[in-house]
């Protein structure tokens, strides 16, 4: 399935920054005429609408205009940025901060861009030059600390924190930085007594839900909760202080309090949507199905609370669609993805979640029909139409699933990821219509492509064997799969049904015992396979055994 990419999120507040801001170098008139400061202007308005490809134009022709001007320069850098050129926004950035190394945000933007194309050296020079530059800049110390962390480079970290305090003084954000730094070193008393002497100067909910937590850790509940409580009576309202709150409760199923503290804080608009999400997602992850159906009632409530509050949001929504499934109200799950496509008209991923949601209820001409919809407002993403295929095969268009595969392999020839199983489904939707010549036809087109591509071999050599045709070519065939797939219950089951059908039964079996190892049982067509290997070897009850298997197989199916 064809994912779409996460956006670049950068701060709004960037672009609608004041042109003047960013450095008198930036103004300037080249040409008689020419207003660089209103061409300017108009470029960052293209950007703040989203129309990227003709801002990055007018940036390219300020920057030739005058070379000299690094706000052009810079916010050429963020067009890049959102348009995912990673290395041209380096380069963009690079010139700015050259042209302007004064000014805070092009080298901040410069690190931005270092670290997003992976490059953790020149992040940390340009940082660790950042902090000798601008001093009193706290973000900095933040950056370098996160960027020390994820190296692994726990001291050098630490010591960034230490410095925070050192010239800006002690606030909760450094003493929790601090405590997670020294647990990961594995420090957990100093990390602990860096909590207890802060809480003994400072008020803090933040500080107090991590002592709530680390006591929670070390299976004190009763000191977590006098934490926690102590927490939401600085702030009521305070998420993490209500999670941990609840959590105690939980452990000590006083299931009433519980359920009230989380409607607190499902009910909490302090909470975002996300965190509602992931605390519900992993509550029914590690529930049993007794647990959720006794408070199937709470939870529904909860569900409803947050969605009153949230009711857009794709996280939520999706988390509630899955509950509906889990606890068997489909058409419940289907309106609430059918809420979330079309509280995203623009989100691919939401569109390709409610078809998909519609092909687990059977409901092929929903599914036809929603794809079809979805490819007027998504014309480049080939995934309708796959989509589109799955509800055509179980309605038995096959000649629309084979022309939807041709427009797949007309659109990216040279693509063979879509080339090849396209190419494999239009062989065997021929085979479906009898169509022996077209079949074969597409098949040997997969194989002039790649010769050794599995599905085609496989399909390929099993309607060979069972037109009774070519039995050779078809075992010479299944063989290159086998011996790429040695565990593939399919592939062995096509080779041990051609040697069947060649009447080399002995040496049919094996194959079939290998597949039984490696999940043939779950297929009631090599359990029947397998069952006739056996019959005629003379294996009798083993064979009546694997056919009644089949046939228990089949009623699942």
């Amino acid at each position: 399935m064809i994912m779409s990419g996460k956006r670049i999120i950068l701060l709004a507040a960037v672009l609608l920054m004041a042109v003047q801001t960013l450095g008198a170098q930036g103004r300037s008139s080249s040409g008689k005429g020419f207003d660089s400061d209103a061409a300017l202007i108009d470029a960052v308005q293209l950007l703040e609408g989203g129309r990227l490809k003709e801002a990055s134009g007018k940036f390219v022709f300020l920057t030739l205009q005058d070379p000299t001007q690094d706000a052009a320069w810079y916010y050429l850098g963020m067009c890049h940025l959102y348009q995912k050129n990673i290395r041209a926004a380096q380069k963009a950035f690079l010139k700015a901060s050259e042209l302007d190394p004064g000014n805070f945000w092009y080298r901040d933007r410069l690190a931005i861009a270092y670290s997003m194309g992976g490059e953790e050296e020149l992040t940390l020079a340009t940082y660790e030059q950042m902090l000798k530059d601008f001093p009193k800049k706290t973000e900095v110390y933040y950056n370098l600390a996160n960027l020390y962390i994820r190296q692994g480079k726990l001291d050098k970290a630490l010591e960034a924190m230490n410095q925070i305090e050192t010239v800006f003084g002690r606030n909760d954000q450094v003493t929790a930085v601090k405590y997670d730094i020294l647990l990961r070193q594995n420090k957990p008393a100093e990390a602990l007594k860096v909590l207890q002497e802060y809480n003994a100067e400072e008020a803090s909910e933040r500080v107090l839900a991590i002592l709530g937590d680390h006591e929670m850790a070390e299976y004190r509940d009763s000191s977590a909760l006098a934490y926690y409580t102590e927490a939401l009576a600085l702030d009521p309202s305070y998420p993490p202080a209500l999670l941990g709150k609840a959590e105690v409760f939980r452990s000590r199923r006083n299931y009433p309090a519980y359920f009230k503290t989380l409607t607190d804080f499902f009910g909490n608009e302090d909470a975002t949507a996300d965190d509602k999400s992931r605390y519900l997602s992993a509550l029914l992850k590690h529930s049993d199905g007794r647990f959720i159906q006794n408070f199937r009632p709470r939870l529904d409530s909860l569900i409803d609370l947050g969605l009153s509050l949230h009711p857009a949001d794709s996280s939520l929504l999706s988390t509630a669609g899955m509950y509906y499934f889990g606890t068997e109200r489909p058409e419940r799950a289907v309106e609430v993805f059918r809420t979330a496509r079309d509280a995203h008209p623009e989100s691919v991923s939401a569109a390709v979640t409610y078809i998909q949601v519609l092909g687990t209820r059977n409901d092929w001409e929903g599914v036809i029909a929603e794809s079809e919809e979805a490819m007027k407002r998504f014309p480049e993403e080939t995934a309708f139409l796959e989509l589109q295929n799955a509800g055509y095969y179980n309605t038995k268009q096959f000649r629309k699933v084979i022309d939807n595969c041709e427009r797949i392999i007309a659109r990216f020839p040279d693509d063979t990821s879509r080339t090849l199983p396209s190419l494999c489904t239009i062989g065997d939707m021929c085979n479906y219509l009898k169509d022996v010549r077209g079949c074969y036809k597409a098949y040997e087109r997969a194989l002039k492509i790649n010769p050794d591509y599995s599905p085609v071999l496989n399909n390929y050599a099993y309607y060979l064997a069972e037109s009774g045709r070519q039995l050779k070519k078809a075992l010479a065939m299944s063989r290159k799969t086998i011996e790429k797939e040695p565990d593939n219950p399919t592939l062995l089951d096509t080779y041990g049904w051609i040697l069947h059908l060649m009447g080399k039964d002995a040496e049919a079996k094996p194959y079939f015992k290998h597949a039984m190892l490696y999940g043939g049982k779950e297929s009631a067509v090599i359990l029947d396979h397998y069952a006739e290997v056996l019959d005629a070897l003379g294996e009798y009850d083993l064979a009546k055994m694997y056919r009644l298997q089949a046939k228990e197989k089949k009623k699942e199916e």
